[in-house]
């Protein structure tokens, strides 16, 4: 069975950092692209950022660039979003999710985490 489990979500203030993890287990990790979206309340799921399989490409929503980094560590089958600069607009539930491919679309992600709460206070 797939799980993909998010952590390091949490309360912060404006312009502060947090890095979140997604630790992957039922999967050959390595064989994945790994994905971190984020939803608030009344909207769709949004891509973030996107990395390969073995974190040769990456590639990040214009939101987001400059600011997020996408990393993974395939020994520890984990995937870490690091947030920088952080705005009140990224308040939202962030989740990890995994595909074959390397893409941006919410409904191209096979496998899903239960999401972490990021709030940013101004």
């Amino acid at each position: 069975q797939v799980q993909l489990v998010e952590s390091g979500g949490g309360l912060v203030q404006a312009g502060d950092s947090l890095r979140l993890s997604c630790a992957a287990s039922g999967l050959t990790f390595s064989d994945y692209a790994m994905g971190w979206f984020r939803q608030t309340p009344g909207k769709e799921r949004e891509f973030v950022a996107t990395i390969r399989w073995r974190g040769s490409s990456t590639y990040y929503a214009d939101s987001v660039k400059g600011r997020f980094t996408i990393s993974r560590d395939n020994a520890k089958n984990t995937v870490y979003l690091q947030m920088n600069s952080l705005k009140p607009e990224d308040t939202a539930v962030y989740y990890c999710a995994a595909n074959r491919l390397f893409r941006t679309m919410n409904y191209e992600y096979d496998y899903w985490g239960q999401g972490t709460q990021v709030t940013v206070s101004s």
